[in-house]
């Protein structure tokens, strides 16, 4: 038994996850790559490695002539019937061969196909840790900034985290762990190479599956998400579960589960609202926290007018027009917001419009206007 060896194929497969079969087959390459090196071809040189003891035969299979012409592959009847007592002409003769003999630079070509193998199935090893891992979320720990880019220590691999997939107002302090999401893993010449990011949205999608239980186990699903990395997201949630309040679940009890989101995302806001079948409903809660007189939506076109309270009009367009545009993203729909005065004055409104059935409640508020809606009244339109 080669306890040696035995021992050091046993340290290479937990170390470097290695299956051990693939270092069986490795050595088996070295031995034929020494003795082609040795004897200038290979042809026909066997090896038989018992997995269980490590033990191994080399040899090659030499056919009995009358006359040798190459004696790598042929072998007299003279010197045949030293291995074999009968042996004739045709016959094949297994003659072993000791490594011994190799000469030092066949050893050392053997150990280097034995070295190689072990470097590319260790890069092989790592590169399905992590293209298992892609569209997915890893911990990393900050090790220095490399110019713009910062160098992410992932465990096995290194990550570089770029520049354009940084939050402008995230700076990270060398050994601070933190979470990305795996855009890509590529496998180069140098090794697998892990693309992350922290701007992506699926990064706050991948972090509430891993936060909410009701979205691990399926009772709610996130419908939509659209996000300003470092300002804020809109995610609209849905449950299959009647009995269970889809928001209420991300939430938290007292915020507790949104606001571990909110602290690894250092500070950005959240803004968590239900699903709605409806386009107009859903709308209506994309721009939460605003509060809404009346909605138009149509699905054909996936155009929405929208009509706001006087005072609640800033808060629906949001600071430099984000709600909106968050609200627009996460319901796939143009939204035109007004206040009620702007749309009273606007040429061609039809309050009926927004409100439908429910027009006869307001008709001693508002006037009717009978020709068509004009876009030239249009205040605020968000793509």
């Amino acid at each position: 038994m080669n306890k040696a060896l035995l021992e050091a194929l046993d340290a290479l497969e937990k170390e470097k996850q290695i299956p051990r079969e693939v270092l069986f087959d490795a050595i088996e390459n070295s031995l034929l790559t020494a003795c082609k090196n040795h004897f200038g071809k290979a042809d026909n040189m066997k090896v038989e490695l018992d997995r269980e003891t490590c033990d191994y035969l080399l040899y090659a299979e030499m056919e009995v002539v009358e006359t040798v012409e190459d004696p790598v592959t042929q072998m007299s009847v003279e010197e045949a019937i030293h291995f074999k007592a009968d042996a004739a002409v045709g016959d094949i003769i297994k003659k072993e061969i000791k490594s011994q003999e190799f000469g030092r630079i066949a050893a050392q070509n053997a150990r280097n196909v034995i070295t190689q193998k072990i470097r590319e199935e260790e890069r092989s090893v790592v590169y399905n840790l992590y293209y298992e891992k892609e569209k997915d979320i890893v911990t990393g720990i900050v090790q220095r900034y490399v110019g713009d880019n910062i160098s992410i220590d992932l465990g096995k691999t290194d990550a570089l985290l770029m520049k354009n997939e940084q939050v402008a107002t995230e700076k990270f302090r060398p050994t601070e762990r933190i979470k990305l999401y795996v855009l890509e893993v590529k496998n180069t010449n140098k090794g697998p190479k892990v693309l992350v990011s922290r701007t992506h949205p699926e990064l706050v999608k991948r972090l509430f599956e891993a936060e909410v239980t009701e979205i691990k186990d399926g009772t709610v699903e996130i419908m939509s998400i659209a996000r300003e990395a470092g300002s804020r997201t809109k995610i609209a949630v849905w449950s299959n579960n009647p009995n269970v309040d889809a928001v209420g679940a991300c939430v938290g009890m007292n915020g507790a589960r949104v606001n571990a989101i909110v602290e690894e995302l250092r500070g950005e806001k959240i803004d968590v609202i239900n699903w709605d079948e409806n386009p107009g409903n859903l709308i209506q809660n994309a721009l939460s926290p605003a509060k809404i007189v009346a909605v138009f939506a149509d699905p054909d076109e996936k155009t929405a007018k929208v009509v706001v309270p006087d005072y609640q009009l800033s808060l629906a367009i949001g600071k430099e027009g984000q709600n909106a545009r968050l609200a627009a993203r996460l319901t796939g729909y143009k939204i035109d917001i007004k206040s009620e005065t702007q749309a009273k004055d606007a040429v061609g409104f039809r309050y009926e419009d927004y409100i439908g059935d429910d027009y006869e409640e307001y008709e001693g508020e508002y006037e009717e206007y009978d020709e068509e809606y004009s876009e030239e009244a249009s205040d605020e339109t968000v793509e």
